[in-house]
C-alpha cells in the first residue's frame, strides 16, 4: 500500500517508460514517412478511431471498477481478520481459566496456555500470508519489467523467508511439521486450534457455551481465510483481461495514423492564412506534433489498463496491494499486549519502504 497522497510525475513516468519509448516509436515511422517520403496515404479518417477509443474508454473504465472491487473486498476481508483476532484474544483471556476446573493451575500456566494458543493464531496468518503471496500464472509483479523494477529494493517477507522459518517460535516442532505435511497449511492451523480448544474445555479450563462461542471464532476465521483465498485462486476473467489488452494495442496502432492527417490539414490552414507572417511556416511542420500527442493520448489510455492490471491481484506484492504483511505484524503486537506478553518477546512493527507498505 502506497502511503503518501499522490505519485510523483517522475516516478510514475519510470514505471511507464518502457512503454512511452513504444508509443515513440509506433508513432514515428508513420509520420515521418508521411513527412519526409510525402507518403499522403498514410492516413485513416479519425471517426472510426474515435469511435474505438470511446469504446476503449468504456472497456477500461469497467476493468478498472472490478479491480478496484477486488482490491476493497481484500482490504474488507483482512479488516475482518483484525476485528475477529481481538475478539478472539478477548475469549482466550477471560474463557481460559481455573473456575469450572476440578484442579487449579497456576497464573503462569493459565498465561502459557493463552500465550501457546495466540501464538498458534498468528502462525494461521503466517501460513494465509504465504499462501496469498504464492505467485500464480496470471499475476504480473514477477513477469513484467516495469513492475519488478520498481519493486526491486522492497523486500516481502513471504519471498525472503520460508514458511518453515517464519513459523519457528510460534509453533513446536511437532506442529511445524504436521502444519508442513498439510496441502492448506492455514486451514491445519486452525485446526489444532480447535482440537487445543476442545482438549481445555474437557478439562474443564472452558466452561461448555463459552467454549462454543471460541468455536464461533474459529468458523469466522475460517470464512474470512475462504474469502481470501477466492479472491487469490480466481482472477479477473482472463478473456476480459485479453481482449482489453488487444484493444489498447489496436488503438495506440492507429492512433498517429488517424492524427496525421489531422495535423497536417491544421498546418496547410495556417500556412494559407499567415502565408506572409513567418509563423505562417510553422504550418510546414504541424504534422510532426502527431508524435507527442499521440505518446500522451496512448499513455493515457494504458497507464489507465496497467493500474487496473496491477489492482486486479490484492496480494500479489505490489505498491497498490493490501498490506497484509504489516497488517498481520500490527495484529501480533495487539494481541500480545492484550495477553501481557513479555514487552521484549513482541516485535516492532514493520516500517515503510519508500512510502510502501508491505
Amino acid at each position: 500500500m502506497y502511503t503518501q497522497r499522490n505519485y510523483s510525475i517522475g516516478t510514475m513516468a519510470l514505471w511507464t517508460r518502457r512503454y512511452i519509448y513504444m508509443f515513440l516509436f509506433i508513432s514515428a515511422i508513420p509520420t515521418a514517412l508521411y513527412v519526409l517520403l510525402d507518403w499522403k496515404f498514410i492516413h485513416l479518417p479519425w471517426l472510426p478511431i474515435a469511435l474505438v477509443g470511446s469504446a476503449l474508454a468504456f472497456i477500461i473504465g469497467f476493468k478498472n471498477n472490478a479491480s478496484y472491487g477486488r482490491l476493497w473486498e481484500a482490504r474488507k476481508i483482512w479488516g475482518g481478520i483484525v476485528n475477529t483476532s481481538r475478539s478472539f484474544t478477548i475469549m482466550v483471556n477471560d474463557f481460559i481459566t481455573n473456575q469450572y476446573a476440578d484442579n487449579d493451575l497456576s497464573q503462569e500456566e493459565l498465561f502459557a496456555i493463552r500465550k501457546t494458543i495466540i501464538l498458534r493464531h498468528i502462525a494461521w496468518m503466517t501460513c494465509l500470508r504465504h499462501a496469498l503471496r504464492t505467485p500464480k500464472p496470471w499475476e504480473m509483479s514477477h513477469i513484467n519489467a516495469s513492475d519488478k523494477e520498481y519493486m526491486d529494493d522492497i523486500v516481502i517477507n513471504e519471498r525472503k523467508y520460508t514458511l518453515k522459518e517464519e513459523l519457528t517460535g510460534y509453533l513446536s516442532e511437532e506442529e511445524i511439521n504436521h502444519v508442513l505435511s498439510q496441502g492448506n497449511k492455514q486451514s491445519a492451523c486452525l485446526n489444532l486450534q480447535s482440537k487445543h480448544l476442545r482438549v481445555l474445555q474437557e478439562d474443564k479450563r472452558i466452561w461448555e457455551f463459552s467454549f462454543l462461542e471460541m468455536e464461533k471464532q474459529i468458523i469466522e476465521m475460517f470464512a474470512l481465510q475462504g474469502k481470501s483465498e477466492r479472491i487469490k485462486n480466481f482472477p479477473y476473467p482472463r478473456q476480459f483481461a485479453t481482449l482489453n489488452r488487444f484493444f489498447v494495442w489496436i488503438f495506440v496502432l492507429l492512433l498517429p495514423i488517424g492524427l496525421i492527417n489531422v495535423f497536417d490539414e491544421i498546418g496547410l490552414t495556417i500556412l494559407k492564412e499567415n502565408s506572409t507572417n513567418w509563423y505562417g511556416y510553422l504550418g510546414n511542420y504541424f504534422a510532426w506534433l502527431t508524435i507527442p500527442f499521440s505518446i500522451v493520448i496512448s499513455w493515457i489510455f494504458f497507464t489507465m489498463e496497467r493500474i487496473g492490471e496491477v489492482s486486479e491481484n490484492p496480494f500479489e506484492g505490489v505498491a497498490n496491494d493490501v498490506p497484509i504483511t504489516t497488517m498481520a505484524r500490527g495484529i501480533e503486537i495487539d494481541i500480545r499486549q492484550m495477553i501481557g506478553d513479555n514487552k521484549e518477546e513482541i516485535p516492532f512493527p514493520i516500517e515503510h519502504q519508500r512510502d510502501i507498505q508491505m
